[in-house]
């Protein structure tokens, strides 16, 4: 599967929301959400597209000061175990060793999948947080990527 990992535009909105309600249905952000993460300075949203222009993935990064917020990534179904998130996360990493002293991020306990990814990636489990996630009620590993 041949796909690049590209600034998210404005105009790219509607997919990226629609292929949010797709992965996190309990809770997605809204189109509103992702606008405002688009018009701020601090965040960065990156997409993955491939060779035909369609979303496969995307990851959205907050940053303050010289610390770093994996807020979400995703993945499009039928996209997933075929290197793209690894290719998303590869840019955040080399962007963290450049600009940032830390990356953190939250990820379900339950996903073992995406644990393994981020641990891959040099990530540590650093603590857990009781019901952050609301629907379904679960808490949350914490992870950091120090630099």
């Amino acid at each position: 599967m041949n796909y690049q990992i590209l600034p998210m535009t404005g105009g790219r909105l509607p997919q990226v929301a629609a292929l949010e309600k797709i992965c996190f249905p309990a809770d997605p952000w809204s189109e509103e959400l992702f606008r405002a993460a688009l018009d701020n300075p601090n965040t960065s949203i990156l997409l993955a597209e491939g060779e035909d222009g369609a979303l496969l993935g995307y990851a959205v990064l907050s940053v303050i000061l010289d610390e770093g917020n994996l807020d979400n990534i995703a993945v499009a179904p039928e996209a997933r175990r075929r290197g793209v998130a690894d290719a998303l996360l590869d840019v955040l990493t080399g962007f963290g060793r450049e600009h940032l002293s830390t990356l953190m991020l939250e990820v379900r306990a339950s996903n073992v999948a995406a644990i393994a990814l981020y641990k891959k990636h040099g990530f540590a489990a650093v603590g857990q947080r009781k019901n952050y996630y609301d629907a379904p009620r679960e808490d949350a590993i914490l992870m950091t990527l120090t630099f």
